[in-house]
């Protein structure tokens, strides 16, 4: 079986990525060679117009595909910048229901104790199927190059590796890959409006093998009682 996520003609000098077979994987998201060392002012000048202006409401449908079957149903995301956002997701009938609030790459809270490490194994791929980029971690050396439509990034750290390629545009394409210790961890594409409403998502994970798909039913500001960050009731 082949999988692959469906690339703008504009990438394809920066983005290649295809799972083939169970479990091996081919060369993902490369950065140009004429990328260069950048400043922490311009690389927080790329992520920054990845985030949202305004607090919103996401609500979405989602199908998580792996080698024991699939699952799927309806969730929501508020998203308030710069780095909060609280998940909710279950399955029909309210099956399997999960929750969490994520700030920054940290999760406050989590219910139950998998409800994101079961769908998604990293925070920069949790925020990048919402089309936000993370800033880099501290100690991180830092590449990139922006060329006519296309801006592309990567945070190398001791172990992880984080690489982000953005393209101008109707619609936008934002690409995401996580490495640690060499090994690819996941790849997210996300296809978003020009005002950066997100439209859908994908998530591979060649090591599962597993995906999950997001498409998104509606965006809108939102205002949110503090209590929204706090764990469900039962």
């Amino acid at each position: 079986m082949r999988q692959g996520f469906l690339i703008d003609p504009r990438v394809l000098g920066v983005y290649v990525g295809v799972i083939t077979g169970a479990c091996r994987s081919a060369p993902g998201l490369v950065l140009p060679e004429a990328a260069q060392p950048v400043s922490q002012e311009l690389v927080a000048e790329w992520v920054g117009s990845t985030i949202p202006a305004h607090s919103h409401l996401h609500r979405f449908k989602w199908l998580f595909v792996d080698e024991r079957g699939s699952a799927g149903g309806r969730g929501s995301a508020r998203v308030a910048p710069p780095d909060s956002l609280r998940f909710d997701a279950a399955g029909p009938f309210g099956s399997g229901a999960g929750s969490a609030v994520v700030v920054g790459q940290r999760a406050v809270w989590t219910d139950p104790p998998d409800a994101i490490s079961k769908l998604i194994p990293n925070y920069p791929l949790m925020w990048a199927m919402f089309g936000v980029a993370t800033p880099p971690q501290e100690g991180s050396v830092i590449r990139g190059l922006s060329q006519e439509s296309v801006t592309t990034w990567e945070y190398a750290g001791l172990n992880d590796t984080v690489r982000y390629a953005r393209t101008a545009g109707d619609p936008i394409q934002f690409f995401a890959e996580v490495r640690h210790a060499g090994e690819l961890v996941g790849r997210a594409e996300t296809t978003l409006k020009p005002d950066g409403t997100p439209l859908k998502a994908r998530l591979t994970v060649p090591s599962a093998p597993a995906k999950l798909d997001l498409t998104f039913l509606s965006t809108a500001p939102a205002t949110f009682a503090p209590d929204i960050w706090l764990p469900r009731t039962r």
